[in-house]
């Protein structure tokens, strides 16, 4: 292993952008992850890069396998919506509209 190697960076510790519940998103600056625990926000918290969560959506929107899937900082969920909007992943299963949540398969 190379001698500047730190750790794999699937979780994360990051000053929490705002409070945030465990299983839910987080953006800190461009990098989105999904918190391991419940933190205040400033707080010391893990959030994880990597992996297939089921996420909060914009329940008016179907989405179909392979998406282009984005954070709304603003609204604390997902979107296909471009605008203003952090690409976070893509979707691996169909959402249909309305629903509440879908299956979002991170970038990392």
């Amino acid at each position: 292993m190379a001698k500047n190697y730190i750790q794999p960076g699937e979780v994360v510790t990051v000053p929490a952008p705002y409070d945030v519940a465990s299983g839910a998103g987080a953006l800190v600056g461009k990098l989105f992850g999904v918190a391991t625990g419940t933190y205040v926000s400033g707080a010391d918290a893990e959030i994880r890069t990597k992996g297939v969560f089921e996420m909060a959506k914009v329940s008016a929107q179907a989405w179909t396998v392979g998406a282009d899937i984005y954070w709304d900082d603003t609204a604390k969920n997902c979107t296909t919506t471009t605008t203003s909007n952090t690409l976070i992943g893509k979707a691996l299963a169909v959402a249909a509209n309305p629903s509440p949540t879908g299956i979002v398969r991170l970038n990392g």
